[in-house]
């Protein structure tokens, strides 16, 4: 008698001997001893998990000599026909050899026939979904209702291509792929029975090589007993499937984590003696990973099909991760990039030396490997680390505003320029400053301020300068308050007052030059946009006026200007002043006045701009508006009541607040939303008087 191969031989011949499908079986069973047929089944699967099995056993169950049961005989003359394929009424059907819609005719034409032996016809039509088009038409009536005596069994492994008239007509079973672990259990039951000698290693290699296919497990066992002379063994499936030894794997891994650069390529080197599939190497590092990260989040979840469990818990102690998540992710990447390396071993190095090189971010793991410089100057990152890593500008803007020196009776005996080297050091956190140069000052980010801490500065102090200003509408004389009652517990360097500075000190600081002539520190600041960045100050004189896009909208004033501080608001757009100048002047609010000296408050957060030069220039504004000569106190103290800058900001928003509203109650706009989904950008609305004065 001719050998016959495992597949057939250990074809399931009941629903008893069904490995799997159990979600399947439950459904047929019932219905076989409740009576309950239905005349048209639809198997769909993958190859190999029992389709054209479960269908012949349901021709034995319809056809028994001993009735309709779910539990056939497997004895009488029918059930033996079948088993042995020559039953007459058991019509298997190859769709894909059969295809014409003459040959669907043809069997059509024999529907009409009763059976010769058995109780029901069964029609079993495999490879169901190659039939033509015309073909399933032809179909579609005799499938809807068949004769008393027909039942058609249709398998497919791809149902997408049938029309969904043929499924609306047929009970649908979606078979499973079997699991490694079902096909181990059934491969030692097979093999037990048949005497030969195996190992488990071996078993669920060939399980996992199954792919799902219960038929591929048994065929791959039929060559794998060729080829290790009756025996099942481990290295002799290993060899044959061309799969990896999973101890060099763990090699690989090892070297990784010790980040042993030497013994990483040690690994591939005896990983390429044996000639391997470089991405199925990858595929292998990525499995023991992804078994890895399992063991990481619920140990007794491993397996141990590969015999390696307590390799791969001890790995999970050893690699953290993030590392594991890290290197998986690099590993997919590395496989869909290894077919554009010019040599598939290279791109498998530099796959394993990436995962060397890096590490996840955010994590205290640094590469255990030191790696070569990569061409940059220490210098250059030491400075880009200095200027990214200061956190406080707060010391430079102190040495902007400590004026005090400026004005000093007494002239620098040193050669240079008394007021620069004067305006140079800065009070700064340290019992020993440093001066800075005056150029420094001049290219600070002036333009994103860090305020200082608002803490020295005592609110009641300066209330009641408020409440009696407010009082009085028509600026009459009174007392000016002096640094140490308006702040008392303020520091020097934000209480001291900025006395003006007279021509004669002038002169002697600055030898050779003119009052009018524009001193280098305005030069660098007045050289950018700053027509743009304070475009607001002539948005306070007209409504027409476009938005300063540059320049961040201040914040809101803690209250309401009143009294003094709204008539510095009518005040200051009437003063002959622009740029820097009409800059600091936005940013103040008027706190006192007493006879011709008036005294103003400056937010700290734009002191970078301020200096003796700004203070002179708005006193004279001052003089030739009011026609008398004024005296001018400005303190670094953030005013309570709104500025100019911060009015002008709340007029800005509150059009564009009302031009966003106009826009969504426009009932056109409305019905543009509501009828094809339109999306109104905030980000386009201007306001018209914006766009007139642009235009």
């Amino acid at each position: 008698m001719s050998y016959q191969v495992l597949a057939r031989k250990w074809r399931p011949r009941s629903f008893r001997e069904m490995v799997g499908q159990t979600h399947v079986l439950k459904a047929l069973i019932n219905a076989l001893d409740s009576q309950r047929l239905h005349h048209a089944y639809l198997f769909t699967g993958t190859r190999g998990v029992g389709k054209t099995t479960i269908a012949r056993i349901i021709a034995k169950c319809l056809n028994c000599e001993t009735g309709i049961t779910s539990s056939p005989c497997g004895e009488c003359s029918v059930c033996r026909e079948i088993d042995e394929g020559r039953f007459v009424d058991l019509i298997e059907i190859d769709a894909a050899s059969r295809t014409k819609v003459e040959d669907t005719r043809e069997l059509l034409d024999n529907v009409q026939y009763a059976p010769s032996r058995g109780r029901f016809k069964v029609y079993l039509i495999d490879e169901v979904h190659m039939l033509s088009s015309h073909s399933f038409n032809a179909l579609l009536k005799t499938l809807e209702e068949p004769p008393p005596y027909v039942k058609f069994i249709l398998a497919t492994t791809d149902p997408q291509k049938l029309p969904a008239t043929i499924l609306s007509r047929c009970l649908q079973f979606s078979l499973k792929n079997m699991t490694p672990e079902r096909v181990v259990e059934h491969l030692t039951h097979v093999l037990g029975a048949e005497n030969v000698p195996f190992e488990d290693d071996a078993l669920w290699l060939l399980g996992r090589a199954a792919d799902g296919s219960m038929r591929d497990a048994m065929s791959l066992t039929d060559q794998a007993i060729a080829f290790g002379e009756g025996k099942v063994l481990a290295a002799d499936v290993r060899a044959m499937l061309g799969t990896l030894d999973h101890g060099q794997v763990f090699d690989v891994l090892h070297a990784l984590i010790e980040g042993d650069a030497k013994a990483l390529l040690e690994a591939v080197r005896h990983l390429a003696e044996q000639g391997p599939d470089w991405n199925g190497v990858l595929s292998e590092i990525l499995n023991v990973l992804h078994r890895v990260a399992i063991a990481q989040a619920l140990p007794e979840g491993v397996d141990n099909g590969h015999g390696d469990r307590d390799r791969v818990l001890a790995l999970a102690q050893a690699l953290p991760a993030e590392d594991v998540q890290f290197y998986y992710q690099m590993g997919l990447i590395g496989r869909r990039d290894l077919p554009l390396a010019p040599d598939p071993r290279g791109g498998f190095e530099m796959v394993l030396l990436r995962m060397l090189a890096f590490r996840p971010a955010d994590t205290a793991d640094a590469p255990r490997q030191p790696l070569k410089p990569v061409g940059i100057s220490q210098a250059t990152v030491d400075s880009a680390n200095s200027v990214a890593a200061a956190p406080k500008p707060a010391p430079v803007v102190a040495a902007a505003v400590a004026p005090a020196p400026v004005v000093a009776p007494a002239p620098a005996p040193t050669p240079e320029p008394a007021p620069v080297v004067a305006a140079a050091p800065a009070p700064a956190p340290e019992p020993e400053p440093e001066p800075v140069a005056a150029e420094e000052v001049v290219d600070l980010p002036w333009n994103d301020p860090v305020e200082p801490d608002p803490e020295p500065v005592q609110q009641p102090a300066v209330e009641p300068v408020l409440e009696t200003a407010s009082e009085q509408p028509e600026l009459p004389p009174m007392p000016l308050p002096t640094p140490d009652s308006v702040v008392p517990d303020a520091p020097e360097w934000a209480a001291a007052p900025i006395p003006e500075p007279s021509v004669a000190d002038v002169d002697a600081a600055t030898p050779g030059m003119d009052l009018d002539d524009e001193p280098p520190l305005d030069e660098d600041y007045i050289e950018p946009d700053m027509d743009s960045a304070y475009s607001y100050l002539d948005d306070l004189a007209s409504e027409h006026t476009a938005e300063p896009a540059p320049e961040p909208e201040p914040e809101p004033a803690a209250a309401p200007a009143t009294g003094l501080a709204l008539q510095w608001l009518e005040l200051f757009p009437q003063l002959p002043i622009s740029g820097m100048t009409g800059s600091i002047a936005a940013n103040c609010t008027l706190i006192a006045v007493d006879g011709d000296h008036w005294l103003m408050h400056l937010d700290p957060a734009h002191s970078a701009l301020f200096n003796a030069t700004q203070q002179r220039r708005l006193n004279d504004a001052l003089n030739q508006f009011h026609g008398r000569t004024l005296t001018l106190t400005i303190e670094l103290i953030k005013p309570e009541q709104e500025t100019p800058a911060q009015a002008a900001s709340r007029r800005r928003a509150n059009r564009q607040r009302e031009a966003e509203e106009s826009i969504h109650g426009d009932p056109f706009i409305q019905q543009m939303v509501q009828q094809f989904g339109a999306v109104v950008r905030h980000d386009t609305i201007e306001p018209v008087d914006a766009l007139v004065a642009q235009g």
